[in-house]
Formats: structure tokens, sequence, C-alpha cells
């Protein structure tokens, strides 16, 4: 009897030793979606406790219709950490830039992976921003007078 009840005991520790393998696997290394955004790169900063990690900001622009207006322009804040230095390194270069990256998200942070659960892991493209309106549009927006 008391080797059943010991198989037992082991069964259910073993049992949930097991699920909760699999909770953190879940919640902490399984990647939630895989992308890309492009921003103006706002922010980088190196911070941490124990874990030194840099935690970026990047302003996403785009067209939204939520207070019911069409055509208003929103935008958006995406909060990212990367724990790779030479990553934050040609980041810090293009801070004020238009990047575009590609990340990887989970469902959790870690602390030595950074606070954010959305994690970059490379840089793919960047572009200057233009401040001149004018320079951004692609066709010609000078003003011809027309003569009847």
């Amino acid at each position: 009897m008391a080797k059943t009840a010991g198989k037992l005991i082991s069964l259910v520790v073993i049992l949930l030793l097991l699920v909760g393998a699999g909770f953190c696997y879940y919640k902490f290394f399984w990647v939630f979606s895989d992308g890309t955004k492009t921003g103006e790169l706002n922010s980088l900063t190196y911070t941490g406790y124990i874990w030194k990690t840099y935690e970026g900001e990047m302003i996403l622009s785009g067209y939204g219709n939520k207070s019911g207006s069409a055509g208003t322009v929103q935008s958006k804040i995406f909060k990212f950490s990367t724990d790779d230095k030479a990553i934050a390194e040609q980041l810090t270069q293009l801070t004020g830039q238009r990047v575009t990256v590609h990340y990887k998200e989970y469902k959790g942070a870690l602390p030595w992976r950074g606070y954010e659960r959305a994690v970059v892991d490379r840089i793919e493209n960047s572009e200057p921003v233009v401040s001149d309106p004018a320079k951004r549009l692609p066709y010609d927006t000078s003003v011809e007078q027309i003569v009847l």
C-alpha cells in the first residue's frame, strides 16, 4: 500500500513538473508572432538593475478612423527590447530616422531579454526622415497658372 501511494505521489509530482515546464515554454520561449515594423526611431536606452538590456520606442504613423472623421492621421508607439549589442549600436546611430526592424513577440518578458514582449533581432532597412513635406511627395506639387 505504501508503494502505490509513493508511486502515485511521484506520478503527480512528475505531471505537475511537466505541466509547469510546458507553461513556461509557452509563456516565455514560444514565439507568438514575428514580423516587421516601420517607423521613426524615437529613443533607445540601456537600462536594467541586474541584466542590462536596450529598450527602444518607434513611432508608427498611419491613417485611422477612430474618431469618426475620415483621413485622420494617428501615430502609435511600438515599444521593443533587444539584448544584442551590435543591433543596439546600429539603432543608436539611426535614432530619428525611419527604420524597419524585424521582431519576435513572446507572451511574456524575461529580465535578461528585456522589459518588453517584442524583441528586435535585426534591422531590415533605414532611411532618413525628410522634414520638408514637398520632398516627401512622389509627384510635382508646384502650382502652375492657367491662362484662359
